[in-house]
């Protein structure tokens, strides 16, 4: 059961767009499966009210290990497309190292960073709430692309909601992306910097995820982070 990903798309829109949709990546049927395990409590490790720490309005839950299926699976997929783009974007900032050939030795190498928490989680919106603008950074690793599953549809399910990406560029305003998936479409982003190719060569491009308020219905969106928290 993998994630349907055009994985040749997926770098050059990373770095030209900032972001990359993959349309259709699991089917409808998957994504009312995946909302169902919403309510089942002995599948998640904690659940966060965003307005209780000013992150917004709204909720979410972070799934518990073992991870239900295939969570772990497309952790693992999306770490095998998405390490050799990780890997130049080290490069062209100038940075050293490799990352792990596998998602489960990347996962050893935050384990023993302390980081032996799983992050995927799922979250929840209803009207009036929003997520504002953040990073999702763990710990001392952090892996520097991630991805998110739309569950719901737009216009039936929910109405507002956007996915709102912003880069902030060194002696720039910030430049907004406002992103509207289908159900079933996959967004992946950056974490919190994306190299850009000035004049001098690449620099930081800064990077912010986050949802605007809903209006009507209920969203649901499935987060996949590749490293885990401490």
């Amino acid at each position: 059961m993998r994630l349907n990903i055009e994985e040749g798309r997926v770098e050059r829109d990373l770095n030209t767009l900032g972001w990359h949709r993959a349309k259709k990546a699991v089917t409808p049927a998957l994504c009312q499966d995946l909302i169902a395990l919403y309510a089942r409590e002995d599948l998640f490790r904690s659940r966060v009210h965003m307005a209780r720490h000013g992150f917004g309005a709204g909720e979410y839950q972070y799934f518990a290990d073992p991870l239900v299926k295939p969570l772990g699976l497309w952790r693992a997929q999306l770490y095998e497309t998405l390490r050799p783009i990780a890997q130049n974007w080290r490069a062209m900032l100038g940075e050293a190292g490799e990352y792990p050939r596998t998602h489960e030795d990347y996962l050893a190498l935050c384990a023993n960073a302390g980081q032996l928490r799983p992050t995927p989680l799922m979250l929840k919106y209803g009207p009036g709430d929003y997520n504002c603008l953040h990073q999702d950074l763990y710990g001392e690793h952090v892996f520097p692309i991630q991805a998110a599953l739309m569950l719901s549809q737009k216009g039936e399910d929910y109405d507002g909601g956007e996915t709102v990406l912003t880069e902030q560029r060194p002696r720039m305003q910030s430049r907004p992306h406002v992103l509207t998936p289908d159900q079933g479409d996959l967004l992946i982003f950056p974490v919190r910097h994306r190299p850009h190719k000035g004049a001098r060569g690449y620099y930081r491009v800064n990077v912010r995820h986050g949802v605007s308020q809903l209006t009507r219905g209920a969203r649901y969106v499935l987060g996949l982070i590749l490293h885990n928290a401490q």
